[in-house]
């Protein structure tokens, strides 16, 4: 079964950094595209970053210029820099991959880390 682990979550201030982390097992974690997604209260869940088992990347609008997604395949470790934060990057991150991974159910979401950007 695949699992996915989430950290390095917190409250900053607008302008501060953030490195979160996802330890991903289960799986051959090199073969599969990731991707960093995030849900705000009443919001619906929503993909900010993507990177591809060949390392291209690509970021919504609403965090380009400002995140950075990379990957570690030999911990089987996804990263998300965060910087320049507003008070609208808060939310619940998670990581999962893109596309069916055997032994991943569609339902199934880590416990995500939560970053809360406030003064």
């Amino acid at each position: 079964q695949v699992q996915l682990v989430e950290s390095g979550g917190g409250l900053v201030q607008p302008g501060g950094s953030l490195r979160l982390s996802c330890a991903v097992s289960g799986c051959i974690f090199s073969r599969y595209h990731m991707g960093w997604y995030r849900q705000a209260p009443g919001k619906q869940r929503e993909l900010v970053a993507a990177i591809t088992n060949a390392r291209n990347t690509n970021y919504a609008d609403s965090v380009k210029g400002r995140c950075t997604i990379s990957r570690d395949n030999g911990k089987n470790m996804l990263y998300l820099q965060m910087n320049a934060l507003k008070p609208e990057d808060t939310a619940v991150y998670y990581c999962k991959p893109i596309g069916p991974v055997p032994g991943l159910s569609g339902s199934y979401w880590g416990q995500g880390t939560q970053v809360t950007v406030s003064s």
